[in-house]
């Protein structure tokens, strides 16, 4: 039996006209701006998004085109002082479009400035305002990082990609640079989220591992994904915990409640990365440096002691010629006083020296009796007597 149908074409051209009779004219339609890009040729295109407990339960694509953008959101940035972002819940003026191939847009080409603040912001305001009301939005910032970090704990999901470009470019770095990374694995976007990561946090914790730092990183998102960062747990469990935390969890566009109360924040994975090695090879420059400082102190001591030990040496050298000279001084003395004392140098002089039987020298007249057998030696010899008689001097 053959079926009626009708081609999509015609659907999509029926659903069309069906709209265009439905909405003939621009509306004002309430959304949250759940993300933005400008392209390069002006126009902007943008996500609407509805949401009721935390889920989204409209979306439409929408864009302003060039020629209205400059002026909205130069109106935008009057009434705010900010350019149209993504988070903000707007109130735009649009006619809703329907192409057979592109589908459902909306064509926007005014906006009322007075919902920017969408409930969201509005959320992340008051979160902000907690924090800083409890002191812990700078709690963090009075924590020191280690000059040279090894042990690091890292919170992200598993297999994201994220982590391992994180992995990838700060372990296989040229230099060697060695770390240690502990992976503890958490939801890292929805209402699941912060009670996840929160809990990742406790188990760093309570490990017992003295980490340099904590490190929580994913690789990006749409708006949406990452407004879990702006929770106010997260963000209080963060600003408590007793080692740095780092955050990497978006891209340029992207700043949260959590990069706020962390000790420091990077946009990506990879920055994150470079964030470590730039600290290892300060470290290691510093290091180098000492080890010149301390090679040149060690050659300078060196040389120092060389030149005292050069002064030691010719100032021992010295006293030894002086004493050296001292001494043979003293003895070129003492010979000729024993030359002059020589009892053969006496004799060769004319003198004569008086023995008793023993060879003892007589030391006067009074050491001999009559009859003693003496000898007088000459310096040419000896002549053997015999005493006659002694006659002592009268004193």
């Amino acid at each position: 039996m053959e079926r009626e149908f009708v081609d999509l074409y015609t659907l999509q051209h029926d659903m069309k006209e069906g709209l265009t009779d439905l909405f003939p004219d621009r509306i004002w339609v309430k959304a949250e701006i759940a993300s933005l890009s400008v392209k390069s040729g002006g126009h902007c295109y943008l996500d609407l998004v509805q949401s009721d407990g935390g889920l989204v339960v409209a979306r439409v694509r929408a864009i302003i085109w060039s020629s209205c953008y400059t002026l909205l959101n130069a109106k935008f940035h009057s009434a705010t002082g900010s350019d149209i972002t993504a988070g903000t819940e707007v109130l735009v003026r649009a006619m809703v479009n329907f192409h057979e191939v592109y589908g459902l847009s909306l064509v926007i080409d005014d906006i009322d400035a007075s919902l920017a603040v969408g409930e969201q912001q509005l959320k992340r305001q008051q979160t902000v305002e907690r924090l800083t009301k409890e002191g812990l939005m700078k709690r963090q910032k009075g924590l020191r990082l280690a000059d040279m970090p090894y042990c690091l704990a890292v919170i992200s999901a598993e297999g994201a990609a994220g982590l391992q470009d994180f992995r990838r470019h700060l372990l296989e770095n040229p230099w060697g640079y060695a770390y240690r990374l502990d992976f503890h694995p958490a939801v890292m976007q929805g209402e699941d989220a912060p009670g996840s990561i929160i809990a990742a946090l406790q188990g760093i914790e309570a490990s017992g591992v003295d980490y340099d730092a904590v490190l929580i990183l994913r690789g990006g998102g749409s708006d949406m994904d990452l407004v879990c960062f702006d929770d106010y747990d997260l963000a209080a469990a963060i600003a408590r915990f007793p080692a740095p935390v780092i955050t990497a969890i978006g891209h340029d566009k992207d700043f949260h409640v959590a990069d706020m109360v962390a000790f420091d924040y990077v946009k990506t994975p990879t920055a994150l990365a470079d964030l470590f090695l730039d600290l290892t090879a300060a470290a290691d420059a510093r290091i180098s440096a000492y080890e010149n400082r301390l090679a040149l102190a060690f050659r300078g001591r060196v040389v120092a002691l060389e030149s005292r030990m050069d002064l030691a040496v010719k100032g021992i050298q010295s006293a030894v010629r002086q004493r050296l000279t001292g001494a043979e001084y003293g003895v070129a003395m003492l010979e000729q006083k024993i030359a002059a004392t020589d009892p053969r140098n006496v004799l060769a002089r004319g003198f004569s020296l008086a023995l008793d039987s023993r060879g003892v020298k007589l030391a006067g007249a009074a050491s001999a009796r009559p009859g003693d057998t003496i000898s007088v030696m000459f310096s040419d010899g000896r002549i053997g007597a015999m005493v006659e008689s002694v006659k002592l001097k009268q004193s």
